[in-house]
C-alpha cells in the first residue's frame, strides 16, 4: 500500500472584491500515489476537492506526465509555498471556488487549476483543518523539546570529554615531568660516577708515569756506574 502524506499550507490570495487586497486561506492536502484530496477554509467557509485516480490520470496525460509525477508536483506546490508561484482562489459560481497556482517549465509559466465545491459542513471541515494544525504544532513542539534535550546532552558529554581531556593532559605533563626529573637524577649520578672513574684513571696514569721515570733514572745511574768501574779497570 502507498503511504499517505498530509500537508497544510497557509496562502495569501487576492480577494474577489479588491484584487489588491489579500485574504488568508488554509489548504490541507491528503496525498496518495495517484490521487489526492484537498480541504480549504478561510475560517468561515470551507471547500473540498477530491481528485480521483481517473481525473489525475487524465490531467497527467494532458501534460505528458505519469500520474505519480503529477501528484508529486501538485504536492510540491500545495504542500509548501513556492517562491515565484502565483496562487489564486477565485469564485467559480454557485459557491464553487477555483484553486490555481503557476509554475515554470522549459521557460514558460504554466498554470494548474482545480475546482473546489462547498463543504457539506463548514464547521466540521474547518475544525478538522484546525485540529490538524494543532496536532502538527504539538508534534513540532515535542520535536523541538527532544532536539533541545539532545543538544543539552551532547553539550554535557562534550564538556565532560573536554574535562577528561584536560585531566589526561595534565596527568601526562606531570608524568613526563616526574620521569624527566628521575632521568636527570640518574644521568647526573652517571656523570658523577664517570668523573670519579676518570679521576681514578688519571691518578693511575700519573702514578704509572712517575714509576716509569724513576725506573728509567735508576737504570741510567746503574749504567753510568758500570762504565766508571770499567774505566778504572
Amino acid at each position: 500500500m502507498d503511504a499517505i502524506r498530509h500537508t497544510c499550507l497557509k496562502l495569501e490570495v487576492p480577494t474577489n472584491a479588491q484584487p489588491d487586497e489579500r485574504s488568508s486561506i488554509f489548504v490541507k492536502g491528503t496525498w496518495n500515489h495517484h490521487r489526492f484530496d484537498l480541504s480549504i477554509t478561510d475560517g468561515l467557509h470551507a471547500w473540498t476537492c477530491h481528485a480521483t485516480e481517473d481525473e489525475v490520470r487524465l490531467r497527467a496525460a494532458q501534460w505528458d506526465q505519469k500520474p505519480s509525477d503529477y501528484v508529486a508536483l501538485a504536492e510540491r506546490y500545495l504542500g509548501f509555498q513556492q517562491p515565484g508561484s502565483i496562487y489564486g482562489f477565485a469564485d467559480a459560481g454557485n459557491g464553487y471556488k477555483r484553486l490555481s497556482w503557476t509554475f515554470d517549465k522549459e521557460g514558460m509559466k504554466l498554470e494548474w487549476r482545480w475546482k473546489c465545491q462547498p463543504a457539506s459542513d463548514n464547521k466540521t471541515t474547518t475544525a478538522e483543518i484546525l485540529n490538524f494544525l494543532m496536532d502538527a504544532n504539538i508534534r513540532l513542539s515535542e520535536e523541538v523539546v527532544r532536539k533541545t534535550q539532545s543538544v543539552e546532552r551532547l553539550k554535557a558529554e562534550s564538556e565532560k570529554c573536554l574535562a577528561q581531556s584536560e585531566k589526561i593532559c595534565d596527568e601526562k605533563v606531570e608524568f613526563e615531568t616526574a620521569i624527566y626529573a628521575k632521568f636527570l637524577n640518574v644521568l647526573n649520578a652517571k656523570k658523577a660516577k664517570l668523573r670519579e672513574y676518570r679521576d681514578q684513571l688519571s691518578k693511575q696514569t700519573t702514578t704509572g708515569s712517575k714509576l716509569k721515570q724513576e725506573e728509567y733514572s735508576s737504570d741510567k745511574t746503574e749504567s753510568f756506574d758500570d762504565e766508571s768501574d770499567a774505566e778504572k779497570n
